[in-house]
C-alpha cells in the first residue's frame, strides 16, 4: 500500500512550462514580442536610475524612492522574461526544480518589495503636501533608508514563507506548470497534497503584508485630496494633484492587474497569463514613461544630459 502511495508521486527535477497555447508559428513573434518590451524595460528603468544618481537636483526623497522602484522594476521583470523567451523558441521548455524555486522567490522577494516602496512613496507624497513646513525634518535621508530597507525585508519574509509552502507539497506525475514562469498558483494545481495551508498561508501574507500597504495608500490619499481640496488657487490645486498623478498611475497599473490574476475568481487560464504580462513586463515599461512625462524635473535633467553629450560631441 505504501509502495502504490508512492507511485503517485515523483521525485520533481524539473517542471515544463506549458506558455502560451498558441500555434508554434507564432512562438517567434511571442519572442519578438517580449524582446522589445523588455528592451524597453531595460532601456527605461537604467535610463531613470542613471538620471537621478547624475542629477545632483534629483538628491530628494521621492527620486531616492523612485530610483529604487526602478531598479526594482528592472529585477522582477528580468527574473522572468528571459527565460520565458527562452523557452518560446525551445523545443523542451524545461525549468529545473532549483531554477523554479529561485525564480518564484526573487519574484515574490521584488513584487511584494514594490507594494511597499509604493506605500513608501505615497507616504513621501501625504508629508509633502500636508506638512511642507517639516518635509525636510520628517523625510530625512535616513527615514528614507530605514523605509526602503524594511520594504527589502518584508519582501524577504514574503518570499521565504511562499516558496516554503509552495514546494513543501508533494506533486503528482505531471511536471507542466499552465504558465509562462513558475507560478505558486499554477504550482499548486500539480500538488497531490492539501491546499487549505496553502491558502491559509496566502491569505495570512495579504492580510499581513499586502493588505497595508494598501491601507497606506490609500489613508495617504485621502488626506492629500483633503488638504488640495483646501487650497484657494486653481494654479496651487493643480501643481498638487501633478505632483502625485504619477504615483497615482503606476499604483493603479500594478494594483489592478496584480488583483485581476490573483484575487479574481478563476477566468480563461490564457487571459490570466496576458493580464500577467502586464505587471510583468508592461508595467515596468510604462512607469519610466509615466514619470518622466509627467515631471518637469526629470525632463529637465535628461535635457542636460544630452545637453553635455551634444557638447562633447
Amino acid at each position: 500500500m505504501g509502495d502504490k502511495g508512492a507511485d503517485n508521486h515523483s521525485d520533481v527535477t524539473d517542471f515544463i512550462l506549458a506558455g502560451f497555447k498558441i500555434r508554434p508559428e507564432f512562438h517567434s513573434l511571442l519572442f519578438l514580442l517580449f524582446l522589445l518590451i523588455y528592451g524597453m524595460v531595460l532601456l527605461g528603468n537604467v535610463s531613470m536610475m542613471a538620471i537621478i544618481v547624475s542629477d545632483s537636483q534629483l538628491n530628494t526623497p521621492m527620486y531616492f524612492f523612485l530610483g529604487n522602484l526602478s531598479f526594482i522594476d528592472l529585477s522582477y521583470s528580468t527574473v522572468i522574461a528571459p527565460k520565458a523567451m527562452t523557452n518560446f523558441l525551445s523545443e523542451k521548455k524545461t525549468v529545473s526544480f532549483a531554477g523554479c524555486v529561485a525564480q518564484l522567490f526573487l519574484f515574490v522577494l521584488f513584487i511584494v518589495t514594490e507594494g511597499f516602496v509604493l506605500a513608501a512613496m505615497a507616504y513621501d507624497r501625504f508629508v509633502a503636501i500636508c506638512n511642507p513646513l517639516l518635509y525636510s525634518v520628517q523625510m530625512s535621508r535616513h527615514l528614507c533608508t530605514q523605509l526602503v530597507a524594511g520594504s527589502y525585508f518584508c519582501g524577504w519574509v514574503s518570499s521565504i514563507l511562499q516558496v516554503s509552502i509552495t514546494f513543501s507539497v508533494s506533486f503528482c506525475a505531471s511536471r507542466v506548470i499552465d504558465h509562462f514562469y513558475c507560478d505558486s498558483y499554477q504550482i499548486e494545481k500539480i500538488s497531490c497534497s492539501s491546499h487549505f495551508v496553502n491558502k491559509m498561508v496566502s491569505l495570512s501574507l495579504a492580510a499581513f503584508i499586502i493588505l497595508p500597504t494598501i491601507v497606506i495608500i490609500v489613508v495617504s490619499y485621502v488626506y492629500i485630496v483633503s488638504t488640495v481640496l483646501k487650497i484657494c488657487s486653481s494654479e496651487g490645486r493643480k501643481k498638487a494633484f501633478s505632483t502625485c498623478s504619477s504615483h497615482l498611475g503606476v499604483v493603479s497599473l500594478l494594483y489592478g492587474t496584480v488583483s485581476f490574476v490573483y484575487l479574481t475568481p478563476p477566468s480563461n487560464p490564457e487571459v490570466r497569463k496576458m493580464a500577467s504580462v502586464f505587471y510583468i513586463l508592461v508595467t515596468p515599461m510604462l512607469n519610466p514613461l509615466i514619470y518622466s512625462l509627467r515631471n518637469k524635473d526629470v525632463k529637465q535633467a535628461l535635457r542636460k544630459i544630452l545637453w553635455k553629450k551634444k557638447a562633447l560631441s
